[in-house]
């Protein structure tokens, strides 16, 4: 694990620190920039592309610093293309990248959330008679797979069945942050879960529509296993390819309180159309509040590995009392993992799970969003860095107010060469032409070079919102050339930009020889 001289703050130092935030600090030791200006054009085939889909250059701005290493280990840094490069952005998702190398660089790649189970009552001959008392501290992937392994340590203290409710302890968050406020109103989509320190699944119901493999019929299953949800299909089958297959689904989630000593009974209602062109595809939908898809995950989850209910248990908030003694301490994903998939998927809720983390970690709780941005800021400037235009709103992009430089997000990842986490922080972003969220792009540039023995590669974390285009990460060229680079498009027109930040990563990859530059 990589070790961190930067201690918890206290009270007193986080008044000081907000009074040094904005002096000026020296370049990072071990880092040098080459004398020479970089280009201040824009090349031509991304200028002609921003044309085209007209989006004035006034909309974008770049960053480009090509990162050599001598056999020694000296770094260098030499900028080669600066097009408004130091205007304040919306960064979209690219804002994931200091979320995630500043939790690698203050947590360690090892680091692992913990959620401690609690009782307030005894185990005799199998039975658990008292309640469970869950207390997270943010574990960003609690899922199934996990769930069933808590399960078995349960079963490994002697408890066949459990006798009592279940209670969950959330004051590591502070209530602020887990408010589902969203920017598009779309509160029912799983990229706006809010964030939660008892995180189950994403919070998300899955469900795997596909045609039937042995008759003209309808598949649905679904994901996590819930105790009380039953799926109603009353799907047709119709001849048609598979674009815009959501257009034709009605879907309904009602609830009927039964008994009082009896959890949710839930009926999930499918109607309309589904081509038969689709294979397997997964319809999200985030509809349940969080105690009741937690309650119903954790049930079915005991009784899927054997173990057995004296009643069906009432899920709902409290705290840890201080006479309930610990059963177990469970820990979830490393941070390695989690950084993983929060920057090739771009998983929201995982990066603001991370922030959080850090405010908890580092300050105490509550967590909040102030104090992991607090935290952040504090470790840009321990580093060398200075982002007076930094905002930080939630650490995921999923935001109108988050801002940052093109310049500063490129130097973060020169930065990033540096750190004990740098390959890892690497092969956590997306690959051109691989996978995540750049599967599908630049690949028939990428078969261009497929005869060199070292193939070129490009290591991107995309950015989207509605307005916004942005891409941030490496390029290595057909020579071998190194380049970080960083692009963010802010115009009602962004969602047609994708061409135009393709065209300046394949100008990188043939080492940005292009002669004509667009001025």
């Amino acid at each position: 694990m990589h070790a961190s001289s930067f201690s918890p703050l206290q009270p007193k130092a986080i008044l000081v620190l907000w009074a040094c935030l904005f002096i000026s600090t020296p370049a990072h030791p071990g880092q040098s920039t080459a004398s020479g200006a970089a280009l201040q054009q824009i090349p031509s085939a991304v200028a002609a592309s921003l044309e085209k889909n007209q989006i004035p250059k006034e909309a974008i701005s770049i960053s480009v610093i090509e990162i050599e290493q001598d056999r020694h280990g000296k770094m260098t840094a030499k900028p080669e293309l600066d097009w408004r490069s130091t205007q304040a952005m919306n960064p979209a998702s690219t804002m994931k990248l200091l979320t995630t190398l500043a939790g690698l660089d203050l947590l360690g790649p090892k680091y692992r959330w913990r959620t401690a189970l609690f009782t307030d009552g005894l185990i005799r001959q199998g039975i658990l008679k008292g309640n469970i008392y869950l207390q997270g501290t943010g574990d960003p992937k609690l899922i199934p797979e996990e769930f069933a392994k808590m399960m078995k340590a349960l079963q490994n203290l002697g408890i066949q069945k459990i006798d009592g409710n279940l209670i969950f302890d959330r004051s590591a968050y502070a209530p602020s942050v887990m408010e589902h406020n969203t920017i598009d109103g779309e509160s029912l989509r799983s990229y706006n879960v809010p964030p939660d320190p008892l995180l189950y699944a994403f919070r998300t119901l899955s469900f795997q529509l596909g045609k039937s493999r042995t008759a003209d019929f309808i598949d649905i299953n679904f994901s996590p296993p819930l105790s009380q949800l039953k799926v109603i299909n009353q799907m047709q089958l119709v001849d048609r390819a598979c674009e815009n297959w959501k257009s034709n689904i009605r879907f309904n989630l009602e609830t009927d309180s039964v008994a009082a000593n009896q959890d949710q009974l839930l009926t999930a209602q499918f109607s309309g159309s589904f081509p038969n062109g689709c294979k397997d595809v997964n319809y999200n939908v985030v509809a349940l509040d969080a105690n009741t898809f937690l309650t119903q995950g954790f049930v079915a989850a005991w009784e899927l590995s054997g173990g057995r209910w004296a009643q069906t248990p009432i899920g709902k908030s409290g705290t840890v009392p201080m006479s309930a003694r610990s059963l177990l301490q469970f820990e979830g994903i490393s941070l390695a993992d989690d950084v993983h998939d929060i920057n090739k998927y771009s998983n929201n809720v995982m990066a603001r799970q991370l922030l959080l983390t850090l405010a908890l970690e580092k300050i105490g709780k509550p967590a909040t969003t102030q104090n992991g941005q607090l935290v952040i800021q504090a470790w840009l400037k321990e580093s060398g860095l200075d982002f007076p235009e930094l905002v930080i709103e939630n650490g995921s992009g999923l935001s109108r107010n988050e801002a940052i430089s093109a310049e500063h997000l490129t130097q973060l990842l020169v930065m990033a060469r540096k750190l004990p986490t740098a390959d890892l922080f690497y092969q956590s972003l997306p690959a051109a032409g691989v996978d995540g969220t750049m599967k599908n792009r630049l690949i028939t540039q990428l078969r261009k070079f497929l005869h060199l023995k070292k193939k070129p590669e490009v290591r991107i974390k995309t950015g989207s919102l509605a307005d916004v285009r942005a891409i941030s990460g490496y390029v290595m060229t057909k020579s071998g050339k190194m380049y970080a680079v960083t692009s963010f498009i802010n115009h009602p027109n962004a969602w047609r930009g994708l061409e135009a930040h393709d065209q300046l990563l394949a100008w990188l990859l043939e080492d940005g020889p292009e002669p004509k530059l667009a001025r």
